[in-house]
């Protein structure tokens, strides 16, 4: 369980549900405790040789990441990652491994192991998922210092940046990364390009940090503009896989450039469908030209930039154009 999680009425270990479902479930601790300073690694070598299915829990819990406790590295603790690769190289079919924790973790290693068929991360198991939502750093990323918090990246000094919306540096997983038991394929319904138009007798000016760009400042717009300036965009979701499945859609925004400060993209909606297999549907996500298409400046003021913008889902684009 995480930080502050309520009181529940029972918890169910992953032991218990599988046991609960699975006939002749065996089990062996491989760590001592989740720190992991000491293994039954020649058992648990000896107990996935003889079964036909190895799942295995790993990761952390609150010895390692609490409120008031940072964590020092990106690893896994202690012997585990020796513990994993050894019964995935001891087992008769690549492995399930389950992650438990709050965080990220550099597991470069198992990615990269193709006796590791599969990699969940459960969190601290409560609400359900199906995306990333965080982005999963390199143990490198432990160099940038703790006191720089700076969101942009910084390239004179090597600084990568930080969170999915700037960071340029190497991910493990990047945000919004997930797979399916199905593929899933998206199209934006509009063909052409979308425009929005602004008719107000603003008009744009050039920010102290990108001379080139012309930009509407979103307080001098005001409530009732912004209450103008908005598209409604339907996306086609379809299941092209043998299964059934809840899958996220997950809509980005993006500029023409990343130059300026601008970030590398935005998450401005979600939604999750149920599709059998071979079925399609459509959502729709309202957007607001002001709220999902602007950006931060240098001086902290919120902008609209004249000229062109990109919705993304998945590896398709549209683009929406501002026009005064």
């Amino acid at each position: 369980m995480g930080n502050y999680n309520g009181p529940p009425c029972e918890v169910i270990t992953p032991l218990k549900a599988l046991q609960s479902s699975v006939n002749n479930t065996r089990f062996v601790a491989g760590c001592n405790i989740v720190a992991c300073n000491a293994t039954k690694i020649p058992e648990a070598v000896q107990l996935a040789s003889s079964v036909d299915y190895v799942i295995m829990f790993m990761g952390l819990d609150q010895d390692q990441e609490q409120e008031g406790f940072d964590r020092t590295d990106l690893v896994l603790p202690g012997m585990q990652q020796t513990l994993i690769s050894k019964v995935a190289e001891a087992a008769k079919k690549p492995i399930i491994l389950v992650l438990l924790s709050g965080g990220p973790l550099d597991i470069t290693f198992a990615k990269d192991d193709p006796r590791i068929g599969a990699i969940l991360w459960a969190g601290y198991p409560g609400e359900a998922g199906g995306k990333l939502p965080v982005t999963w750093y390199p143990q490198e990323f432990t160099k940038v210092p703790m006191t720089d918090m700076r969101m942009r990246p910084d390239p004179t000094t090597g600084y990568p940046g930080r969170s999915y919306r700037f960071y340029t540096g190497k991910t493990v997983y990047q945000f919004g990364y997930g797979l399916s038991y199905s593929n899933y394929s998206y199209e934006f319904e509009a063909k052409a390009a979308t425009s929005i138009y602004l008719n107000n007798s603003l008009s744009p000016q050039a920010t102290s940090n990108d001379p080139n760009t012309l930009s509407y400042d979103i307080a001098s717009l005001g409530f009732h503009t912004c209450g103008e300036l908005k598209v409604s965009s339907k996306v086609g979701v379809k299941n092209h896989g043998p299964m059934a499945g809840k899958h996220p859609v997950l809509l980005f925004s993006r500029s023409p450039s990343t130059e300026h400060g601008r970030p590398v993209k935005q998450l401005v909606g979600f939604q999750s469908v149920h599709l059998e297999a071979g079925e399609s549907t459509k959502v729709e996500f309202p957007l607001s030209a002001c709220e999902h298409l602007s950006r931060v400046v240098n001086d902290g003021k919120r902008v609209l930039d004249k000229g062109s913008h990109f919705l993304i889902v998945g590896d398709e684009e549209h683009q929406i154009n501002i026009i005064s």
